[in-house]
């Protein structure tokens, strides 16, 4: 019979134990996620192999064994032709399903195609999805130059493109300080994105109501946003424009915010009702 101390460390083993799978487990969930999430802003041309590599930072051999697997289960489909991977049908099927709950396409598709027409510049519905935006509507204006930094399916960490910006800025200042404590946007996107300077344009957001991102991405390419709200006020969408620098005037910007502010504030109270 084991001493008290002798159950004691048996449990604490176990605890660990437990708390080893728990981890492993978080990690494969974590290396799927990423793998479909680098698949599917790939579309719709899909993705080699070893992109999925290189845009998950997982080696070749582990990546392809994630696809593979979620081949086996329709999550992604595998073209032999082109050699490139693509989301699945089983993916379509569920996104069909969730879209009655997140899925607002439908109620803001009017208002995008609005901004553009109004505007001349090519027009955008993000969402939010955990510290991230991703883009899923595209509607062109007639003005001939454009910018093609958005397009659907594209994602960014909050506060890098406007609409990030213009959701960041309307979460409570608990959770925009939590985002810029564990996220360092410099590596990927420069000095320009330190945390200081996503805050400096956060308030810069809250004074105007409408973010305004200029040509941090790509030089000359300007954008602006405004914060769409669900339900329970939270900032889950945005409605942005994209264009060239000479388009966005310090006479025109605020016109153009107030277009967007117009429209957001048009699907947030179609959304609350």
């Amino acid at each position: 019979m084991l001493s008290k101390f002798g159950r004691y460390v048996a449990s604490r083993l176990s605890a660990v134990h437990n708390m080893d799978m728990a981890v492993a487990g978080a990690q494969v969930v974590g290396r799927v996620a990423a793998v479909l999430r680098a698949v599917s802003a790939s579309m719709p041309g899909g993705l080699g192999t070893s992109g999925v590599a290189d845009a998950t930072g997982l080696s070749r051999p582990t990546a392809h064994r994630i696809l593979s697997s979620l081949a086996g289960d329709g999550f992604v489909d595998h073209d032999s032709a082109t050699m490139r991977w693509h989301l699945g049908p089983e993916l379509y099927l569920m996104g069909a399903i969730a879209a009655e709950r997140y899925d607002i396409t439908d109620v803001a598709r009017e208002s995008v195609r609005a901004i553009a027409a109004a505007t001349g510049e090519s027009a955008f519905l993000s969402a939010r999805r955990g510290d991230e935006t991703v883009c899923l509507l595209r509607e062109e204006g007639a003005f001939p130059i454009r910018s093609f930094v958005l397009y659907e399916g594209v994602r960014f960490p909050l506060g890098v493109a406007s609409a990030g910006l213009a959701i960041l800025s309307y979460l409570p200042d608990s959770q925009v300080e939590d985002y810029l404590a564990r996220t360092d946007l410099t590596q990927a996107f420069g000095a320009v994105h330190s945390a200081d300077e996503v805050r400096a344009r956060v308030r810069a957001t809250r004074a105007t109501g409408f973010a305004v991102n200029p040509g941090l991405l790509v030089e000359g390419s300007w954008g602006m946003a405004a914060a769409v709200f669900d339900r329970t006020s939270r900032p889950a969408w945005a409605l942005s424009l994209t264009g060239v620098e000479s388009r966005f005037t310090p006479e025109r910007r605020p016109q153009l915010g107030r277009l967007l502010l117009d429209h957001a504030h048009r699907i947030s109270q179609q959304l609350s009702r």
